[in-house]
């Protein structure tokens, strides 16, 4: 029976956008109806005219357990790295309610257990939905990458690894995770594990032997200064590692997706991947969508920063076509921050802190930047900001659709919004990259299925309302390219 209706918005469904009434039942979508066809006599009725109704967002790329579970380094003592319950705080601010960690990978014991045993930080502490994908490192002996399949059909079916040990040998933290890189042949054996039990691999892909010798160059070439880490993370580790592993996808019939792409490199290897018909997809980090690698001689440049690196204009153009157009599925944050001070800490490419504190700026400066500004339509907008991400990671039509049988997630966006970002306007913690950026239209209403989480400038909801959910993905999207 229908217990709320949302009423006068331009909903933008899978059949397309229209001025459609939303009919909900407890937590799901009972109903899309033209106008004026629900009933409103003794239900809530929720006004949404003049807002956009877009499905709640979800953002793929978030490191918040392990900054609890592991600690990660702070640079300046007592600046604590954000954890679960500021990750969906920031989300649910912005519009996004579905939120994807990482949690390593056990070589012993029940494998699955250890996943649910790590994100028990989440408890209590989550204002949006969450999952988690898993992560295998050189750590992992054969038998845990033999028994991935267990962790699928406990509803993780997708696994991130890194190319690159990332940082120089010596470093503290030089990856997220202990153990580093996933060497080749654990990854080649990893693919056909994710081949065989229809999971999908995010990839870190960066080529590990030129990053470390770019290191050594910066040395030697006085190029230490953080400000050129785009000659470390260059645009040819890049596509080095991006045409290694596609080709490793391709032996093994595995579906995957490279995160935060950076280069126009990474682009045209992934848009030739896709135009043979492997399943190869790309992420792209609204970071890299607004600055490019200028940004960082500013003075306090460091904030700008997250791995691998800024690239140059042209490759942000390049990204912006890829996300424009098809050749990249979704943006995400890479979110993992601290304060403005233990951010600005680093003054070298071997200390400068990696991390992205985009997670409640990124469906408000999506929307400004890519529908007002570059004529993205509404349908597109959402597949960049939910949808895609949902059918990749086995959460649709659960997440990412205003259709019925789904979750009522939703963003109210209001397109009369016009205004400068101040800090003001934030809810986490003290500096962003986006302070003074212009928006056009931001996310004034966030509900969480069913519950209306933010409203005109007031949190609603608590850190209790988010859950786990467990994933499967459609085979649509591993066989050929789905989305």
């Amino acid at each position: 029976m229908i217990d709320t209706v949302i009423k006068g918005g331009t909903a933008v469904t899978p059949a397309g956008v229209g001025d459609w009434d939303i009919g909900l039942e407890g937590e799901k979508i009972a109903v899309v109806a033209l106008p004026g066809v629900l009933s409103t006599e003794g239900v809530r009725v929720i006004d949404a005219i003049g807002k956009i109704v877009v499905p709640g967002g979800v953002e793929a790329h978030a490191h918040a357990a392990a900054n609890v579970q592991e600690g990660l380094r702070e640079l300046v003592p007592g600046t604590p790295n954000a954890g679960p319950a500021v990750h969906s705080l920031g989300a649910i601010w912005g519009g996004t309610t579905t939120v994807v960690d990482f949690t390593p990978v056990n070589n012993e014991g029940d494998l699955a257990e250890g996943v649910h045993d790590f994100m028990g930080v989440w408890k209590g502490n989550a204002y949006t939905d969450y999952t988690t994908h898993v992560i295998y490192r050189n750590s992992n002996t054969p038998d845990s990458i033999a028994r991935f399949g267990e962790l699928v059909s406990a509803g993780f079916p997708s696994v991130k690894i890194f190319t690159t040990d990332i940082r120089p040998p010596g470093t503290e933290g030089r990856t997220l995770t202990p153990g580093g890189r996933l060497e080749t042949g654990r990854l080649y054996d990893l693919m056909e594990q994710v081949s065989r039990h229809n999971g999908i691999l995010a990839v870190h892909g960066e080529d590990d032997e030129l990053v470390m010798y770019n290191y050594l160059m910066a040395q030697q070439r006085d190029q230490w200064s953080w400000h050129n880490m785009h000659l470390v993370h260059s645009k040819a580790v890049e596509d080095l590692a991006f045409r290694h592993v596609t080709r490793m996808a391709e032996r093994t019939g595995a579906g995957m997706y490279f995160v935060h792409v950076t280069a126009k490199d990474g682009v045209d290897v992934i848009a030739e991947a896709r135009s043979n018909g492997q399943p190869v997809y790309g992420e792209v980090l609204t970071l890299a969508l607004s600055f490019d690698c200028s940004q960082y001689r500013a003075d306090d440049g460091m904030k700008y920063h997250t791995y691998p690196s800024l690239k140059y204009e042209e490759d942000q153009d390049s990204l912006w076509d890829g996300i424009m157009g098809s050749d990249l599925a979704f943006t995400a944050t890479d979110s993992s921050f601290t304060t403005y001070m233990d951010k600005i800490a680093g003054k070298n490419v071997e200390t400068v802190r990696g991390g992205n504190i985009g997670i409640e700026i990124r469906m408000g400066v999506n929307y400004t930047d890519a529908v007002v500004k570059r004529g993205m339509s509404l349908e597109r907008y959402v597949d960049v900001t939910s949808a895609n991400a949902a059918k990749l990671l086995g959460l649709y039509p659960r997440k990412g659709a205003i259709a019925v049988g789904s979750d009522a997630d939703f963003a109210f966006i209001d397109p009369s919004v016009k205004k400068t970002l101040s800090m003001a306007d934030l809810h986490v913690r003290d500096y962003s990259p986006w302070e003074g950026w212009d928006i056009q239209g931001w996310p004034t209403t966030v509900m969480l299925r069913g519950k209306i989480m933010v409203d005109n400038g007031q949190l609603l909801g608590d850190a209790n309302d988010g859950q786990l959910i467990l994933r499967k993905i459609d085979q649509s999207v591993l066989q050929r390219p789905g989305v």
